[in-house]
């Protein structure tokens, strides 16, 4: 129950909520374009599927690798404009005129050439996304001290970043319009320019009204240079080593890898189902269904599992909102069953106000616990790792994605889905409608049972806070 009120100081101005938020919509644009552009490959340009996969695993892989090194870098900079500023605005830079340039493809090209001028226009596009995004969270982590006003803030991103998901899913009725573009190659190639440049613009907003942590002292930072090189080393493969070691943390990036891991591994079932299932496979007559599902979940999420699932973590606390959000989404996939009807497809949107609140309560509470765990770090190590914490945070997310992505192949064989038939099997459809309930809920079980001993409650979250401030002051005089 919440017993603390936020101090005036600690509240963040609304405008820098915003500016925050609009980088949190650049972060979120970038990989829901990319989840529709990526189809262009296959369908349009001919890429062999494997081929296409690689393009989508290869830099995700290298992204992965160097998400933590980034984190090392912004926590440990020194520099007159701050530890997170230079890094997003040069990210955002560099993310938003690569995606413009990756997408220039033609069909006349080799499939050699275009697999190649995407694999390295891919390789710079994710290493200027990792210099933007990991110092972006970081700052994020840094920007109140409050208990209550990290949920609000990361409240306030998230709702804004909804705004990607609510947009995206039509990218895919834009590009293959033949009445606004001649083919689809064409449609990604012009509509990339108003991705990109609209999430480089995006992208810089955090950095230019947004406040970063004045620490009097950063005790533990290292001095980044190529003389202190070994040095260096050491101190990241330490701080790697405390971070994912620290028990708090470990809870919140296991029940993250489970919750999304879920989500993702049947995320593509219910486009599936909505053709196959509620349409018999008539692609016609399943028309902008699978993109209006999409979109309506986004505003779910939005308008209401954002502000409800705030408005219960400061009534019974993080943890307790984040089991209360993830049984609610439970409710919503058990719905599904009666919910994907063929003689009401209408029906389809009655489970996604309860569906919304697993990925929705998700990150509004883990990024805001993730906060309170960056307290607790400084406490016991004496030193500020919120772009190390954010990184590691993130490569799980990541490696969720890859595992779910392997994952849901596997199930789609298992239950004898057909990629060439046009009418799929009525025990095939079955099996694939109980997957995409009972996988989403058994992860969110074992996750429940993951945060259950979590302990950084409101009152201990504000003694490690009056701790600092004794230690800081402490280190003050010495």
């Amino acid at each position: 129950m919440t017993n603390h009120k936020t101090a005036p100081e600690d509240i963040v101005p609304f405008g820098q909520k915003i500016a925050f938020g609009s980088g949190h919509l650049a972060n979120q644009l970038f990989p829901a374009a990319l989840g529709v552009f990526m189809v262009v490959l296959v369908l349009s340009l001919k890429m062999n599927p494997f081929l296409a996969g690689l393009l989508a695993a290869l830099p995700r892989l290298f992204d992965a690798i160097i998400d933590p090194i980034m984190g090392y870098v912004s926590d440990n900079t020194r520099s007159k404009w701050g530890r997170r500023k230079p890094y997003i605005v040069v990210g955002s830079v560099i993310t938003g005129i690569t995606f413009m340039i990756m997408w220039q493809l033609y069909p006349e090209n080799s499939q050699t050439y275009n697999f190649f001028f995407f694999l390295i226009m891919s390789l710079v596009f994710y290493t200027g996304y990792t210099i933007f995004a990991a110092p972006l969270i970081g700052l994020g982590y840094e920007m109140t001290p409050d208990y209550n006003e990290r949920t609000s803030l990361m409240a306030v991103s998230q709702w804004i970043g909804q705004i990607a998901w609510m947009i995206a899913p039509w990218f895919w009725v834009i590009i293959y319009n033949q009445n606004i573009y001649a083919s689809a190659p064409e449609g990604a190639r012009n509509l990339s320019f108003w991705v990109g440049g609209l999430c480089l613009v995006l992208g810089i907003m955090p950095a230019l009204f947004c406040k970063e942590m004045e620490l009097p002292v950063l005790q533990g930072k290292s001095k980044l240079s190529l003389k202190d090189l070994a040095e260096n080393t050491k101190g990241f493969f330490k701080g790697i080593k405390e971070t994912v070691s620290c028990k708090p943390f470990v809870k919140l990036y296991v029940s993250t890898f489970l919750i999304f891991n879920g989500f993702q591994t049947i995320a593509q079932f219910a486009f599936f189902i909505i053709i196959f299932y509620l349409f018999k496979g008539d692609t016609t007559a399943a028309g902008q269904w699978p993109a209006w599902f999409g979109t309506i979940s986004a505003v779910a999420t939005a308008f209401l599992v954002i502000p409800v699932i705030t408005f219960v973590s400061k009534k019974v606390g993080k943890k307790n909102a984040f089991i209360i959000a993830t049984l609610i989404s439970m409710i919503g996939y058990m719905l599904k069953w009666w919910g994907f009807n063929p003689e009401n497809p209408w029906m389809m949107f009655i489970p996604i106000p309860f569906l919304s609140f697993g990925i929705g309560g998700l990150f509004t509470l883990m990024m805001s616990m993730t906060a309170d765990v960056c307290d607790l770090d400084e406490l016991e190590n004496g030193t500020r790792r919120e772009a190390t914490f954010g990184a590691v945070y993130w490569w799980m997310v990541k490696l969720g994605t890859a595992i779910a992505l392997l994952t849901s192949g596997a199930v789609l064989n298992l239950v004898g889905f057909d990629q060439n038939a046009t009418i799929q099997s009525v025990d095939t459809l079955t099996k694939l409608r109980i997957a995409d309930i009972v996988i989403p809920i058994v992860t969110g079980l074992i996750a429940i049972i993951v945060i259950w001993k979590y302990d950084i409650t409101e009152a201990k979250a504000n003694e490690i806070r009056k701790a600092l401030a004794v230690n800081r002051e402490k280190m003050k005089t010495l």
